[in-house]
This record gives C-alpha cells, sequence and structure tokens, in this order.
C-alpha cells in the first residue's frame, strides 16, 4: 500500500532519531559531524521535513550507515507497529479535524515518543485480533464517539431538511412513500425495482442495493411502510445533500472507508429530520412530558403518530432532547432475540452520558432483569400464546446494585424479521437526578406504570445471588473478591 508522503516524512524521521541514539550521539554532535543546523535536524526528526539527497548523504557519512539504509522505509521490530499504522488507512481515512484533532499533532507524538506509542498501538492492534474487530466496527466505533461529541444534533443537517421541507413538503403535507417516490424518480433519475427473498434469496437480510451505473435502487418487498419510507427518505438524503461517496447496500455488506460511514450517518440523520419535524415533535412531546401520570398506550401512540419505527423514533429523541429539553444524560440501544430463546445481542448502542449502561462484552450475559430482556420475553410469549403482532411499550426505573445509580428507561418490542422469528427491543435511558424530575414530571413521584427493579452489569459481576433470572455464575466477581482478599491477607503479613 502506496504510504502518505506525510507519513514518508515521519518514517524518515523515525528512522534517524533511531539510529542517532542507537550510536549514542545527541543532536548537537550529528550537527556537526553533518554540517547540518541543529533546528533543521529538530524538523527533520519531527517528520516536518524532507531532507534533500546531498544532506541525507552528508546525515548517512556522519553515521556510518549505507544511504540506502537510511531511506529505507523500513523500521526496527520495536518500531514496526507505527510503520503499519502510517502503512494502514487508518490516519487518511479517519478525519481527524472531526474531533478537533490537527493530523500533524498526532505525527508530532508519535516522533516524541515513538517507542510508547508503538508499544501502545501494538497492543490496541492485538486486542482487536483478539476480539475480532473488523474495520466496519472500527469505523462505527468512531462515528458513535463523534455523534456523542456533538450530543447527535448537527445544525447544518437540521437546517437542509427545513430547507428541503420548505420546497417539497410545506405546511402540513406529509412526507410519505409516494412523495419520495416521486422525487428519486424524477428529479434524480432513479429506477425503482422490488426484489424478494424468493428471487433473490442471497440478498434477503439486505434492505436494498443502489446501483449508481444504472440510477436503479432494488427495494426488498418485505419491509414495513415505515422501513420503506425511511430508506427511500435516506436515499434522497444521499442526493439533496450531494453525497457522493456512500455504500451502495443498505445493511452493510462491507465498508470502503469512513467516509462513506459518515455519509451514510448524515443521510439518515437528513431522513430522520424530514420524516419526524422538528417543530412537531417537540409540540407533541411536551405535554407528555408535563404530565404526573406514565402511559405506555400513549407513547406507543406517539411513535405510531409519526408512522416511524421505534427505533428511528428514538434515535430522533436523542437529537433534540439534549438541545431542546436539556436532557443530555441520556443513552440508547437495541437488543436481537430469537422468540422463545434467552440469548440476547446487543447490536446498536449509543452514549451521550458517561453513566453505568449497556455496552459491547464479550463472552458475558447481560443482566436479565432489564426492561429490554422482559420485554421481549414477554413479547415472544404473547407471540406463540396469544396470536400477538403488535409493539409493546414498557417502562423502567432501573437502580445498579453496585454504583446505585437510577435510570429511567422506555423500551418498545416489536417483531423485527418476523420470517426469522427474529424480535427487536430499543430502549431511551435517562439518568434519574433532579433536573430530569423537573422535566418528566411524571418521575416525581414515579408513575404507578413504571415497574422499579435492582439490575446489574452482567451475570458475570453480579453480587445478587438469589437472582431467579441468573443465568452464569458471577466469575468475574468471585475472583475480584478473592484477588481483594488476597490483598488484605498480604496486608496483614506487613
Amino acid at each position: 500500500m502506496a504510504v502518505h508522503s506525510d507519513h514518508i516524512r515521519l518514517l524518515f524521521g523515525l528512522k534517524l532519531k533511531q539510529l542517532r541514539l542507537d550510536k549514542g550521539l545527541s543532536l548537537s554532535e550529528l550537527g556537526q559531524r553533518s554540517g547540518l543546523s541543529l533546528s533543521y535536524l529538530t524538523e527533520i526528526e519531527k517528520g516536518r521535513k524532507y531532507p534533500k539527497t546531498d544532506k541525507i548523504a552528508a546525515l548517512a557519512q556522519a553515521m556510518d550507515v549505507d544511504y540506502d539504509t537510511l531511506v529505507s522505509l523500513k523500521l526496527s521490530k520495536k518500531l514496526e507497529p507505527i510503520s503499519d499504522l502510517l502503512r494502514s488507512k487508518f490516519l487518511t481515512e479517519i478525519p481527524l479535524e472531526l474531533f478537533g484533532i490537527d493530523p500533524s499533532d498526532l505525527l508530532e507524538l508519535l516522533a516524541e515518543a515513538p517507542a510508547k506509542v508503538s508499544a501502545m498501538i501494538s497492543t490496541v492492534m492485538d486486542i482487536g485480533r483478539s476480539y475480532h474487530v473488523s474495520v466496519e466496527r472500527l469505523y462505527m466505533a468512531v462515528l458513535r464517539s463523534y455523534q456523542e461529541m456533538h450530543d447527535n444534533y448537527f445544525g447544518e443537517i437540521e437546517e437542509e431538511a427545513d430547507r428541503f421541507l420548505t420546497e417539497y413538503a410545506s405546511g402540513s403535507m406529509p412526507v410519505d412513500e409516494n412523495l419520495l417516490t416521486s422525487l428519486l424518480r424524477t428529479r434524480f433519475s432513479y429506477q425503482i425495482q422490488p426484489f424478494d427473498r424468493q428471487s433473490h434469496p442471497e440478498l434477503a437480510a439486505l434492505r436494498s442495493v443502489f446501483r449508481p451505473e444504472s440510477g436503479t435502487l432494488y427495494v426488498n418487498r418485505h419491509l414495513s411502510v415505515e422501513q420503506k419510507t425511511f430508506l427511500l427518505a435516506r436515499e434522497v438524503g444521499f442526493q439533496y445533500l450531494n453525497l457522493k461517496n456512500r455504500p451502495f447496500t443498505y445493511s452493510y455488506v462491507e465498508a470502503d472507508s469512513f467516509e462513506q460511514i459518515l455519509n451514510n450517518y448524515k443521510a439518515s440523520y437528513f431522513a430522520g429530520a424530514i420524516l419526524i419535524r422538528r417543530k412537531e415533535l417537540i409540540e407533541k412531546l411536551q405535554p407528555l412530558l408535563d404530565r404526573e401520570t406514565w402511559s405506555n398506550e400513549d407513547f406507543l401512540g406517539l411513535i405510531q403518530s409519526f408512522h416511524a419505527t421505534p427505533e428511528r423514533f428514538f434515535y430522533r429523541l436523542s437529537n433534540l432532547l439534549p438541545r431542546y429539553f436539556g436532557i443530555d444524560q441520556l443513552f440508547f440501544y437495541r437488543f436481537n432475540n430469537t422468540a422463545g430463546q434467552n440469548i440476547f445481542h446487543l447490536t446498536k448502542e449509543m452514549h451521550l452520558t458517561r453513566q453505568q449502561g449497556p455496552r459491547g462484552m464479550a463472552d458475558e450475559h447481560y443482566c436479565r432483569r432489564w426492561i429490554a430482556m422482559t420485554s421481549l420475553l414477554e413479547l415472544s410469549f404473547l407471540q406463540q400464546h396469544k396470536n400477538f403482532d403488535g409493539a409493546l411499550c414498557r417502562a423502567q426505573l432501573s437502580t445498579y446494585a453496585d454504583s446505585g445509580d437510577t435510570f429511567f428507561i422506555v423500551t418498545v418490542a416489536q417483531p423485527y424479521q418476523p420470517h426469522q422469528q427474529q424480535n427487536v427491543s430499543v430502549s431511551m435511558c435517562f439518568k434519574m437526578n433532579d433536573a430530569l424530575k423537573s422535566k418528566m414530571r411524571f418521575l416525581d413521584p414515579p408513575s404507578p406504570e413504571i415497574s422499579q427493579r435492582i439490575v446489574n452489569e452482567a451475570c458475570e459481576r453480579c453480587g445478587i445471588f438469589d437472582c431467579r433470572e441468573r443465568v452464569a455464575a458471577p466469575t468475574i466477581l468471585q475472583r475480584k473478591r478473592q484477588v481483594e482478599a488476597m490483598k488484605k491477607a498480604l496486608e496483614g503479613l506487613r
């Protein structure tokens, strides 16, 4: 893989510094031997300048090494992880400026302490390989950090959405499947073709495929109206926002770059903003928050009034609650479950708070007391015994046994892929504090329809030993207590 010119300068600087230290030379001594100034050598070693041929020859002679050895991009074994990083796509594809990082500053950090940084990079890469962290998962983790840093609110996309609505759906005109289909066909020259599991079984897991060479959008025939409408709105987003580098499948088959992931998020944000209008949501949400009692059915009705999936509605809430309601201590997560099974997979998460909450864990069992789990089990029971095919909304005050932190959690569970008996629950969680109680009146005191439970992170970490929902032994907790007992015994020997 080609190496970026900035990285070539850094590699040369790292090589020069490494050789100089191996020879036991100070910068001033190298300057005297080579005839180069101290400031110039400093600029070279920090990767800011690449010397001309005659100066490289002088440096090679001063350190008694071959010219080819000095200009080679091959580093010593202890610096190989830095070389691997610079040769990878990470530094060139992750837009560090999104996080307020100047790429040159990062390069200088690498140059300042190469051995230590190399060890850190090697460790991170080993962890990634051990837990099978794909490039797509890395990109998604970067995207989540970007969302969290901005409280998941992006004013420039909101403004573009408002401009679109003024242009194509002023007043109360709905943005529906018909309008979006018409726009794609007439303004953006799309052809729209359906496909199904029978004709293309290998594509059954995809919602859509876009072929840019023909301008054809293939749409899965088995999508719900809400799913199809969002998919079409997302396609309009790509075109309206002029996002060229984009994925062509929904969901991802493979992500070629972080820019694709970021542009997909922008188009999805735009879609959510035109389908769930900011002003309308704020106006409908405020009366619900002002009530003294909570109603699961009324909240579910609010979601359905926007003709949105619960996941899309919760995501839209996460855009607006921090900015317009001052509620920023929240997080979102999604669990998937096969009906009739006690196995749950955390498939999406976003945290606008650093407080305790579900996060991706390897080889551990999430607490089965969470409302996200119990609602899925309840839904599965109703499907099997009551022929229920709708959605459930449930609310819970969850208090963590270890920290004592309490969260107000709203969960909606519904069928996700009915033909595979797959269900999904999506949850919005709020850190309980006086500020939240002042904004959600039904929490002070808690409304009777909100259940209350003691929960924990995972069975392996949990000290609630009389828990009927436990599915695994508290192995991590036991090891922690054994270490604490050992430390206490060691103190006693002093």
